[in-house]
């Protein structure tokens, strides 16, 4: 068991490293669902960052613990129109708000003068994805003191086998602060989120059922083969080891 606030003890100690080590041990054993009921007792300014099938079901399960969970999402500007509607529809299974957090304008303009829309698949899409999502996603970090991700250690063996359920998000962390990511399914298989959601009626975006599994923005995502990874589907122009956009860069880093 646990001791409550330990999280929040651990940061008085001052110039020492924060370290979560013990935390993680002790979550890494527990279920999905106790996990984000320990982030949500030890966090009161905590949200989960929602775009896919694994978030939905940090929902579904976040909403059993309390109904006032904060959710935001990166609407790039280039999502498919079904990820649109999933998020409408989330919105309204759940009754719940989920804040949109845009580009700036300014920023997307410079960039699609420079280089153009499709600037991304000549040079590679750091940069693009720097702009539409990385920023945004800084800003809302910014005003948070934790996160809730739906990061699996399956996902991409290259950035993600060794995803700890509990991490020291220094990558996003404000000035002379500290930020919590919790990562409550990183144990998890993609067959366990979907046993999951079909289990439980959860919804998830229609392009699931044509071949997609990754989803990101409409040019850098497509449809899978059989026998093919899910993150082949993303950003498949460049090498395997270069598929993450730099939410989670934390697991370069570390």
């Amino acid at each position: 068991m646990l001791p409550r606030n330990l999280s929040k003890r651990v940061r008085i100690m001052g110039s020492q490293a924060l370290n979560l080590v013990d935390v993680d041990s002790s979550l890494a054993a527990k279920s999905p669902l106790e996990i984000i009921g320990y982030a949500l007792r030890e966090f009161d300014n905590i949200a989960i960052s929602f775009s896919g099938a694994e978030d939905v079901v940090l929902i579904d399960m976040a909403c059993r613990i309390r109904k006032d969970i904060e959710v935001f999402s990166l609407d790039t500007g280039r999502l498919h129109p079904e990820t649109y509607r999933f998020i409408d529809r989330v919105r309204e299974h759940y009754g719940i708000a989920i804040e949109l957090m845009m580009p700036e304008a300014a920023a997307v303009e410079a960039l699609v003068r420079e280089k153009g829309l499709f600037s991304f698949y000549r040079d590679d899409h750091k940069e693009c994805c720097g702009v539409r999502k990385i920023n945004p996603l800084r800003r809302k970090l910014a005003t948070l003191d934790a996160w809730i991700t739906g990061q699996r250690r399956d996902q991409s063996p290259n950035t993600r086998a060794e995803i700890p359920v509990i991490q020291d998000d220094k990558a996003f962390a404000r000035a002379g602060g500290t930020l919590t990511k919790f990562n409550p399914l990183s144990n998890w298989t993609s067959q366990q989120v979907w046993d999951y959601i079909r289990g439980n009626n959860v919804p998830y975006n229609e392009l699931h059922d044509r071949g997609f599994i990754s989803i990101g923005c409409e040019p850098c995502t497509r449809p899978v083969g059989p026998g093919q990874h899910e993150r082949e589907g993303r950003w498949w122009w460049e090498e395997a080891t270069k598929k993450e956009c730099g939410l989670h860069a934390v697991n370069i880093e570390s």
